[in-house]
């Protein structure tokens, strides 16, 4: 059986929510416990580098260790930005696994059939993402006027996770580093080398919180799955 590790970035500084999202209590426990969950539960999931301020990686090793059972689980710094702050994750992982899988720590809904779905796909791909097909019409602008309409069937929104071949991630990475590619995903690294990347239909609730708007909706969300354990 491959082994998998999952690479967490949650060193964000939280600019557009004004606070450090990742560390935001909902139902109790922070933001990014919920979404470590799943990984802890899954059985495709051999490690677990949960990415991190400096400041915080004390605190966090301490509840990891509380909740890991078994699993393998650290905490590792974080870079100046997501991308770096995932490749040092990357970098830590364990050098037998042929997988790695990248999730936002600011999606805490995640759940182990997507985990296991993105990872699946790698079957087929060099990597394969997360993603939602759109819904809406799409308009290429160019200073802010209409410059285009994009066909929206080939339109997809990208979450995570993503999963990708670890040799060939690593791959992408030092060709980001030497002709200084900087993205917003790993897939975009990924695409740069050529490799292919297999696409898996999401779940809305697989969303990123960002704004206040996104951390009202999780609320929402949240007493919604609390309701709905209730009345099992």
């Amino acid at each position: 059986m491959k082994k998998v590790s999952a690479v967490i970035p949650a060193a964000g500084s939280g600019t557009r929510l004004g606070v450090e999202k990742q560390f935001k209590i909902i139902e109790s426990h922070p933001l990014w416990f919920h979404t470590i969950k799943p990984f802890i539960s899954s059985r495709v999931i051999h490690e677990i580098i949960v990415v991190v301020q400096q400041k915080s990686i004390k605190s966090i090793e301490k509840i990891l260790n509380s909740i890991s059972v078994g699993k393998n689980i650290k905490a590792v710094l974080g870079g100046t930005n997501r991308q770096n702050s995932v490749q040092n994750g990357v970098l830590a992982t364990d050098l037998e696994s042929t997988l790695i899988c990248v999730h936002d720590a600011a999606r805490p809904f995640v759940t182990e059939e997507l985990i296991t779905a993105s990872i699946s796909a790698c079957d087929k791909y060099d990597g394969a993402i997360i993603a939602l097909p759109c819904s809406d019409t799409v308009k290429l602008s160019d200073n802010s006027q209409v410059k285009e309409t994009i066909d929206r069937n080939k339109i997809w929104l990208a979450q995570t996770p993503q999963t990708f071949n670890r040799y060939k991630l690593m791959q992408a990475y030092e060709n980001a580093d030497r002709n200084n590619i900087i993205a917003t995903d790993e897939s975009t690294l990924m695409e740069a080398m050529g490799f292919s990347i297999g696409l898996v239909e999401g779940h809305p609730d697989n969303f990123k919180i960002t704004t206040q708007d996104d951390w009202e909706r999780a609320e929402a969300v949240t007493f919604r799955k609390v309701q709905g354990r209730a009345q099992e």
